[in-house]
């Protein structure tokens, strides 16, 4: 169960950096000076991905969760 474990850690991490990824996208659209349907625009696809990311983080967790309990 140790595997399940440090898998879990492993894909919660994926999905930490995809969070930190979206935040700085976020920051480099507000720096651009877009009008608000730009920004709008811009701010849309980074939504997916973050809930995506998000996601893969919580599958991530669930899975050390089951490797400790099952430990």
């Amino acid at each position: 169960m140790e595997v399940l474990i440090w898998a879990g850690a492993a894909i919660s991490l994926v999905g930490m950096v995809g969070i930190l990824y979206c935040a700085a996208q976020v920051a480099k659209a507000k720096k651009a000076g877009l009008d608000d349907a730009g920004l709008r625009a811009q701010l849309r696809g980074v939504v997916v991905m973050n809930l995506g990311a998000l996601f893969v983080s919580v599958i991530g967790l669930m899975l050390v969760v089951l490797g400790v309990t099952f430990k």
